[in-house]
């Protein structure tokens, strides 16, 4: 198997284990509420007056079962968030959220492109085809699949472009912004395409499924294998969540609603107080028999065939991890001691018995089902509980302990017929242990993936990786750093020691200003804030993972990169010189920017300009041009005059922290706006009763590109006056 292949599919299986964890607490809800109000159970016991509809209980335990059935009825979208988090490189919030966002894209797109162009009538002709999906009617069922497209989709496209870079005009939309954006736009070409071909996919799977069943003994057969084979490689997720979780593990009716997937099938029935299918319960019955009494048997022929002066040593460790298999169905220990002893014995009994097990379990009409793993608690709640009248409970347990006399006797027979080397027959110098799955992929290379690490070559390193190195040097160092985040236009950092800040070496990565206040800096580095945070984070998580081995040889070549002050544009030649105004965006007080309680503002790091304490809550655009930057929390906005002249107006002080409440933005960026015209509407009482300061600076950014820029001697202004001058 191509090793890249091999790496991304254990990495896919891995990232299915956080909705399949969910899975216990779900069919833990869903077994007890949906069992205990079932009719039979109360009829059974005679509990009408306790468990009856309407009682007290009852209402509480239907609670339960809703709540269970709500994550089994949206697991796929959980499965979206999963994969893209999981396989997100870095900012995996951003991929999760991105997610949920392409999730409901692709569905209104699947909706919208059948209800346009397509024929729903002949669809529903396809078992379970068509369905109701997270509140979208008559749409494509895709089932898991969906949510796994949609996951790796926007995982793809996360990691491609979380980091992109553009103009400083588009600035804001660079980085982890963008994620969203273009997954909005893929996610609704993902589903065009898919109401057209998921048909064909969706019939291929319910086909494959109808094949399987139909073939008897030999599909039973063969899924127990591969399953049990797959689990030293971690490939088992993959393979058996389509069984589980789609029709390739069979459709069926329940409560006049097709339901597709053995477990969502077991579960409805469950729920609906009918008898389990066999057919559908066999992709988990059959592993009853080898976590309840198989591998506790295989212990006892360990420990039976352990030397003598080694039975003390070995019984303990055997007895707890047949103890652990038995409970919770986690035979880890046991199964890897198989397999380090003798693959031969893990594959060729071992996975050949769990294949007989699924033929067995369907002959005998066993349906017992489970969430997390075969023990003794999945086999009370759903074996047990809901009664050997729709179970057959009783049968598995008597044919379990049939299953354990096999392993036994076969175990047995094999350790003492090839010496092999099991727990307790070790040689002399060996110490008598059980073995992990880590132990075993470790020691046979699987899913070890190779570290990319650096060395004192600055060639190694990516432009942004030198200059996020120089950053957090000239913050004093990992060490130092507690957090850091960023609002428009700059890097808010927390630091142990603010003596250890280096503020020369901050202006060199290309900061226009850096202020230290204790443990608090701020770190200016104008609208292109955002991606440097983003690189920034990135760089201290690739350090933290050993991906990038700092020497100190490494930091003395970066700095030698980026020692360089930023180059500002040369201002233009005085005979090219015109005058510019710039209007006033508000009315209120004038203050001078110095007087500015913002040291990033007052000491006129972010450009030259003036400040306004305003009496009027409103906004308007001081220049003839286009809107460059609206920041979602509504509180600053970027403008570019029509002779190039950059604006930023910045409402209040801090006022990032409001999170945009108060704020209420009247124009879209790329939009042309004229003097006067109303940019942004805000509450002055709200943010001075959060504390906050309404002086808004007014900057132009790109101050460097003009001899002169300079502010209004008038103590208030209204909006429209003449506020700064440049030329």
């Amino acid at each position: 198997m191509n090793g890249k292949f091999f790496n991304l599919m254990q990495t896919l299986g891995r990232s299915f284990m956080l909705p399949i964890a969910l899975l216990p607490v779900a069919g833990l809800f869903l077994g007890i509420g949906a069992t205990i109000t079932g009719d039979a159970f109360i009829a059974q016991w005679g509990l009408e007056n306790i468990l009856g509809e309407g009682t007290i209980l009852n209402g509480i335990l239907s609670i339960l079962t809703d709540v269970g059935d709500i994550i089994f009825g949206n697991l796929a979208l959980l499965f979206a968030i999963a994969v893209s988090s999981s396989l997100a490189t870095a900012r995996k919030e951003v991929a999760a959220l991105s997610a949920v966002i392409g999730y409901l894209v692709m569905y209104q797109s699947i909706t919208s492109t059948l209800a346009n162009f397509g024929d729903i009538e002949s669809l529903k002709e396809i078992n379970g085809l068509v369905g109701s999906v997270l509140g979208f009617e008559e749409t494509l069922n895709t089932g898991v699949f969906g949510g796994i497209i949609i996951g790796l989709v926007v995982a793809y496209l996360h990691n491609k472009f979380y980091r992109v870079k553009f103009p400083d005009a588009l600035s804001f939309f660079a980085g982890t912004h963008f994620v969203p954006i273009i997954s909005t736009v893929a996610a609704l070409i993902v589903g065009a395409i898919l109401a057209f071909v998921w048909p064909f996919i969706g019939g291929g799977i319910a086909w494959l499924g109808e094949t399987i069943a139909g073939s008897g003994p030999i599909g039973g057969f063969f899924y127990g294998y591969v399953y049990r084979a797959l689990i030293p490689f971690g490939l088992h997720h993959v393979f058996y969540l389509p069984f589980w979780q789609t029709a390739m593990g069979g459709s069926i009716e329940v409560a006049g609603e097709v339901v597709n997937g053995a477990q969502n099938i077991v579960f409805a029935q469950l729920q609906n107080g009918d008898v389990i299918s066999p057919e559908a319960a066999k992709y988990f019955s059959f592993a009853f028999p080898m976590m309840l009494v198989g591998f506790p048997a295989a212990a006892l022929a360990m420990y039976h065939t352990a030397k003598p002066e080694r039975k003390a040593d070995v019984k303990g460790l055997l007895f707890s991890s047949s103890l652990t298999s038995f409970v919770t169905g986690i035979t880890e220990p046991i199964e890897f001691s198989i397999l380090f002893a003798s693959p031969v014995l893990y594959f060729g009994v071992n996975a050949v018995l769990a294949g007989l097990s699924v033929v067995v379990v369907e002959l005998l009409s066993i349906g017992v089902g489970f969430t997390f793993s075969a023990g003794f608690l999945d086999f009370f709640l759903y074996g047990m509980l809901p009664g050997n009248e729709r179970t057959n409970w009783i049968i598995l347990a008597i044919y379990s302990l049939i299953w354990g006399l096999v392993y036994y006797g076969l175990f047995r027979w094999a350790i003492t017929k090839f010496d092999l080397k099991t727990p307790g027959r070790e040689d002399d110098e060996e110490e008598t242990r059980l073995r992990s799955k880590d132990e075993y992929r470790e020691e046979h290379g699987i899913g070890q993936a190779a570290k990319t690490t650096t060395t004192s070559s600055t060639g190694e390193l990516t432009e942004e990786e030198l200059r996020s190195q120089q950053i957090l040097e000239g913050l004093g160092g990992q060490d130092n750093l507690a957090s850091f985040t960023n609002c428009a236009t700059r890097l808010r950092v927390t630091v142990e020691d603010g003596e250890q800040v280096n503020q020369a070496q901050l202006r060199r990565t290309g900061a226009a200003g850096v202020t230290v206040s204790g443990k608090s800096v701020q770190v200016i580095y104008g609208t292109q804030v955002g991606g440097i945070a983003t690189d920034l984070e990135d760089y201290i998580n690739r350090v933290n993972k050993g991906e990038i081995q700092v020497t100190e040889a490494t930091s003395q070549e970066a700095e030698v990169v980026v020692d360089e002050e930023p180059k500002a544009t040369p201002a233009k030649e005085e005979t090219e010189q015109t005058v510019e105004g710039i209007a006033s965006p508000l009315t209120g007080r004038v203050v001078a920017l110095t007087d500015v309680p913002d040291a990033a503002f007052a000491s006129e790091a972010l450009g030259k300009g003036a400040a306004i304490e305003p009496t009027v809550g409103e906004v308007v655009s001081p220049v003839n041009g286009k809107v460059v930057t609206v920041f979602p929390t509504g509180h600053a906005i970027g403008l570019q005059t029509e002779a190039g002249a950059e604006i930023l107006i910045h409402i209040g002080l801090d006022t990032v922290n409001l999170d945009g409440k108060g704020f209420n933005v009247l124009v879209d960026a790329d939009e042309e706006v004229t003097v006067g015209q109303k940019l942004v509407k805000f509450d002055i009482d709200l943010i001075k009763e959060a504390g906050y300061s309404t002086i808004t600076p007014v900057v132009v950014t790109n101050t460097a590109n003009y001899n002169n820029v300079s502010a209004s001697e008038l103590e208030t202004v209204n909006a429209g006056d003449e506020l700064i001058t440049i030329d």
